[in-house]
């Protein structure tokens, strides 16, 4: 299977610093790769208009649930995530992680997995802003990201 994620109304390369957010500049988003949380796949600025994840998938299931399996999928059965990890990077193009957002996949309807299942898809799409104008953190659910089982 593969899984889309699609990522829309990014923060910016900057965000100021409030209360309870250090600024951030030369801000980046991409995919951790599971157990390695250095290794990010398709590393995108934060001033993206929009954003395409293609992650590979399987899936199968279990004590009559959905498991979904992968090289970017993250935690146990029952409780499996996708990270999108928020970094600065620096001018030697090193980076440092600060924010990281936890896509829920045991939030995905069981009839969205069962049809993506048979049609080889399962696409999430959301908004990568929160309601303060800073990276989208946090354990990420319906509403804030809609699945489906079409590519687009």
């Amino acid at each position: 299977m593969q899984i889309i994620i699609t990522g829309h109304s990014l923060p910016g390369r900057e965000c100021s610093e409030t209360a309870t957010f250090e600024g951030r500049s030369n801000i980046h988003v991409g995919v951790q790769r599971r157990g390695k949380p250095h290794e990010i796949l398709d590393l995108v600025p934060g001033d993206t208009e929009t954003v395409r994840w293609e992650l590979t998938a399987s899936q199968e299931r279990k004590s009559g649930a959905w498991d979904i399996l992968g090289p970017h999928i993250q935690g146990p059965p029952r409780g499996r995530f996708i990270y999108l990890s928020w970094v600065t990077v620096s001018d030697d193009q090193t980076f440092e992680m600060f924010r990281r957002a936890k896509l829920m996949l045991d939030a995905i309807p069981e009839h969205i997995v069962e049809q993506a299942d048979a049609s080889g898809v399962l696409h999430g799409d959301l908004g990568l802003t929160d309601a303060a104008g800073k990276p989208l953190c946090a354990a990420i659910r319906p509403p804030t990201i809609t699945w489906s089982s079409s590519p687009y």
